[in-house]
């Protein structure tokens, strides 16, 4: 009993504030007492053309954002592990947890001076003649991406850096005794027993990428609109709140239902292995 009581204050921290607000913003999303029911928002949701764009754009950055950061992050993670050097992956982790201690604001604005007209991108482009004047780089597609993958590709390589180290060193060097190539030690060995760590990061950098605004608004704009950049605008442009929190519970029930399919397809895919 005494173990369960450890966890008390942490139950009541998010009862209070997690679960209490999540709720208090689903039930206000079907029903508010001046005006009754009002779950015909949803619909009025679905059917709007700017909300559909704006969701589907937001789910498929969000995906390959974090499709991108799994590609990227699991050698890296690989590489930082396998390193004999103590101080060497130090320095390592070190230079991946530093971005997280920049202020995303200041890491974003600092695209700006990448890829604006008078950028480092366009200078070079003009520099080796490969282009006559400035190309617009900016307020596109391409732009939040890079920007968000900036923005959470280290959460990815610390998730995946914290599974590979709990991997005892036998069971590689067992597979490989038994003759298994690169390809099958990968595939048969590292990512199912690193399968949580994968799930982990990929929840965090969907999360992230699915909620995150300072990015999509300073280098989308109003050309790249995004759930979160249309949440603002209802809530501080419109001031249609009705609306707002209906795509907030929009935004919260697609990362439970990504994180389910990935836990299930994870599951599926070690079940088979």
């Amino acid at each position: 009993m005494k173990k369960y009581l450890v966890l008390l204050p942490t139950v009541l921290f998010l009862l209070v504030f997690f679960l209490v607000p999540i709720l208090s913003i689903i039930v206000e999303s079907i029903y508010q007492p001046q005006k009754g029911w009002v779950a015909g928002k949803y619909l009025q949701f679905f059917t709007q053309r700017i909300s559909r764009v704006a969701y589907t754009r937001s789910l498929l950055m969000s995906l390959l954002v974090t499709v991108v950061s799994l590609a990227i992050g699991y050698p890296s993670a690989l590489a930082i592990v396998s390193l004999k050097s103590d101080s060497l992956k130090s320095f390592l982790m070190t230079l991946v947890v530093f971005p997280l201690m920049t202020n995303s604001v200041a890491r974003t604005f600092s695209w700006l001076a990448v890829l604006g007209r008078e950028g480092l991108i366009n200078n070079l482009l003009i520099s080796l003649k490969l282009t006559d004047s400035p190309r617009r780089l900016l307020y596109t597609p391409g732009a939040v991406f890079f920007g968000l993958l900036q923005l959470f590709l280290p959460l990815m390589i610390i998730s995946l850096v914290s599974a590979l180290e709990n991997l005892p060193k036998e069971v590689p060097l067992a597979a490989k005794s038994l003759g298994a190539n690169a390809f099958k030690l990968f595939t048969r060995v590292y990512i199912p027993l690193t399968v949580e760590g994968i799930v982990a990061g990929s929840t965090l950098v969907f999360t992230g990428c699915i909620t995150a605004y300072v990015t999509p608004a300073v280098l989308g704009g109003s050309r790249v609109t995004m759930l979160s950049t249309l949440l603002y605008q209802k809530t501080s442009v419109t001031l249609d709140w009705g609306m707002a929190t209906v795509i907030a519970v929009v935004m919260f029930a697609t990362t439970l239902v990504v994180n389910y399919l990935s836990r299930k397809i994870s599951s599926l895919g070690v079940s088979r292995q």
